[in-house]
């Protein structure tokens, strides 16, 4: 039953990151063309943005090997298939076979930055910046992620202006949009509150601010409405509930899309995806994995007596 609330945006736009922050984080490598019908399944359900691949060395991630064979089979799909890239060999791959929207993913932490990037945040910065300005000069729409924006294993709590002064200066690079990670699923609406506002007061516009949320204690929806009601209109989420990160083991699933989607539909807030459509995409690619799908909406829906 369709209820708008005050307050809220009346479209919001869905990044989907399943396909490459879901797949990346699997035990066994799933098959390139389960990979790239994946993809079209979550483009024919009315997604606009679908992360597709990494361009990552395949010691790191080996899930993603095959990022230059899937991505040419997508050619056909009608939606924004970004791709993570780390440096510029990284880029260099993604632009030859004709990436225009890339994505580079940086930490508010020195911990998960060294153990993400063997990197300090610093010498992280350093080595994206080649990497934004050459893919801006090739026309190519630049995101960056940053994670453990609320919380790391390892550090702990993370301050709010510590998180401001690395999303500044990665936006300064030249990056068009900013996803705030929170990676281990730690934060509450009212942190949530805190952090755009406390970016909104150094600069940064909401309209270039995204969300990505874990629900490791269940607070995932919760922090984006918190999100939504601040004015962030795109939202990161993960067909099935799928991912994780691989480099911190506390870190859950995802937010599910379909989750996501059912309380947006809820809301009357416009996302152009078909919900019935999605769910199909997620129970078909939770039989190629084994496994039911973590979607509380998923399970209800497809539910039979």
């Amino acid at each position: 039953m369709e209820v708008p609330a005050a307050g809220l945006p009346a479209r919001v736009r869905i990044h989907e990151v399943g396909a490459r922050d879901g797949l990346q984080n699997e035990k066994t490598a799933v098959p390139t063309a389960v990979k790239a019908e994946f993809v079209h399944r979550l483009a024919a359900a009315g997604l606009t943005t679908i992360e597709a691949t990494s361009f990552v060395h395949p010691k790191w991630v080996p899930q993603l090997a095959d990022a230059e064979q899937l991505f040419p089979l997508l050619s056909d799909v009608r939606a924004d298939l970004p791709v993570l890239v780390p440096n510029e060999r990284g880029l260099d791959r993604a632009l030859a076979l004709g990436a225009t929207r890339i994505a580079v993913f940086g930490s508010a932490t020195e911990t998960f930055a060294a153990r993400n990037l063997n990197r300090t945040v610093a010498e992280s910065l350093a080595m994206f910046e080649p990497v934004v300005g050459r893919a801006r000069q090739a026309g190519a729409h630049v995101r960056g992620y940053l994670s453990m924006c609320f919380g790391d294993p390892w550090e702990g709590p993370v301050p709010v202006d510590r998180v401001v002064s690395v999303a500044v200066d990665l936006l300064g690079l030249g990056c068009d949009e900013l996803s705030l990670g929170d990676t281990i699923g730690v934060a509450t609406p009212g942190h949530v509150q805190a952090l755009l506002e406390a970016l909104n007061a150094a600069g940064v516009d909401t309209a270039r601010i995204g969300v990505h949320f874990h629900d490791t204690y269940g607070q995932a929806l919760s922090n984006t409405l918190a999100a939504l009601r601040h004015g962030v209109t795109t939202v990161d989420a993960s067909a099935g509930g799928l991912g994780g990160c691989p480099y911190a083991k506390s870190a859950t699933g995802n937010l599910a899309t379909e989750d996501l989607v059912w309380m947006l539909d809820g809301l009357g807030i416009e996302t152009g995806v078909d919900l019935a459509a999605l769910t199909a995409t997620s129970v078909w690619m939770a039989e190629r994995l084994g496994r039911p799908s973590p979607s509380r909406t998923v399970r209800a829906l497809s539910h039979k007596e």
